[in-house]
């Protein structure tokens, strides 16, 4: 399940651009090779970041994985549900277990991210 309306990275986080601020989140694709996510590690609130820092950690039971941020900005909201379901990754990535909300800093980090089309190649070992 790759969504048409959202943008990529290659360490499969995906970004939905909402005006001035990007929703980021773990795809579906993550979150199975994962398996059962058991805690979740975001930054603060006012934290600001540059293109591909680490923003944060996904733990499941197989696994920690690093999560980072495929634009730079500021951090305006976390998905504070996660601290108390961090399955709410397994079972809505893209939706209701999305991590956080930042500020653009600049628009133009979107434009080396892929599109649906592109990551569904990466991840069915295309490309």
């Amino acid at each position: 399940m790759v969504p048409k309306d959202l943008l990529y990275t290659k360490e499969h986080e995906w970004l939905r651009v909402e005006g001035e601020t990007g929703v980021i989140g773990v795809t579906d694709f993550a979150q199975h090779e994962l398996g059962e996510v058991v805690f979740v590690d975001l930054p603060g609130v006012g934290d600001t970041f540059e293109v591909e820092d680490e923003i944060g950690t996904v733990e499941s039971v197989k696994a920690v994985a690093e999560i980072y941020t495929p634009i730079g900005g500021e951090v305006v909201e976390i998905n504070e549900r996660l601290e108390d379901e961090p399955e709410l990754l397994n079972d809505a990535p893209h939706g209701e277990g999305w991590l956080v909300k930042i500020r653009l800093s600049n628009p133009a980090d979107t434009e080396v991210l892929m599109s649906a089309e592109q990551y569904e190649a990466l991840t069915q070992g295309g490309e």
